[in-house]
């Protein structure tokens, strides 16, 4: 059950799925995900997502997107790198890990060039369609701070950046992991009004660097040491933070209390 007190800490959301994340003050959340985060995504020649998992060539990139102006900015150590307005071209149906089904429309002008060449594989630029944003399996994601400190403590480490989980919100808990206890209960959080759902079974991606996209932590392994494999909606793996759905939308600001209805 969700208990009183747990408040809201951290905010991440990236325009393009896989970049470096940006963390604002506030979030606008509705049942397609966070507004303007993981708007596009790269996939390859077949359809599916190109996963960070697979490289850290893009690590340390970042994208803004301005939507009324309808451009989009890559950065890289604070220089812009490639800026153009969107044109978008044909749609497409795409695939997330063969199973997860998004809908979207590939993007026009240099993006794809530029992109397969920093890659060195052939990918395409998509833009995500009404239905839903890049995401996996739920269209927003919860981690706790205590959660974090105990894969820290029992990893022996020094400092865990909570970048290489990409959750889009953190909260100030009391416990390790007492998110997963919230399974299906209904909460506000500022405006909107979320119902918990499965945990999220991280991937490979989680092992790389956030800013240098380089392998240095078995993530996955460390989290097995202490919690086992577990079950969640894609079978047994490696369990961390939680999937919520947006019931009503919102707005989510840091310090926002989650108040249990």
């Amino acid at each position: 059950m969700l208990r009183s007190g747990v408040t809201v800490v951290n905010l991440s959301i990236t325009p393009i799925k896989g970049f470096a994340l940006h963390h604002p003050g506030s979030i606008t959340v509705n049942a397609r995900g966070v507004l303007g985060d993981r708007d596009f995504f790269l996939v390859d020649q077949v359809g599916d997502m190109f996963s960070p998992s697979k490289t850290g060539e893009l690590a340390g990139y970042s994208a803004s997107y301005e939507a009324i102006e309808n451009v989009l900015t890559v950065s890289s150590a604070g220089e812009v790198i490639l800026q153009e307005e969107i044109h978008l071209g044909e749609p497409v149906n795409t695939k997330f890990f063969s199973k997860v089904e998004v809908l979207g429309h590939t993007v026009a002008g240099n993006w794809n060039e530029f992109f397969s060449d920093k890659l060195g594989r052939s990918v395409r630029l998509i833009k995500a369609g009404a239905q839903r944003a890049g995401t996996d399996t739920g269209r927003l994601t919860l981690i706790g701070t205590e959660s974090l400190k105990a894969l820290q403590t029992s990893a022996k480490l020094s400092e865990l950046d909570p970048r290489r989980f990409r959750m889009n919100i953190e909260v100030e808990t009391a416990e390790a992991h007492e998110e997963d206890g919230w399974f299906d209960q209904e909460f506000r959080i500022g405006s909107a009004i979320v119902r918990a759902g499965m945990p999220v079974q991280r991937c490979v991606a989680t092992a790389r660097n956030p800013d240098t996209g380089i392998v240095d932590l078995k993530t996955l392994k460390l989290i097995g040491d202490y919690r086992g494999r577990q079950e969640s909606e894609f079978g047994v793996g490696f369990n961390f933070g939680i999937y919520l759905h947006c019931i009503s939308p919102g707005v989510i600001t840091i310090g926002d209390n989650l108040v249990g209805i």
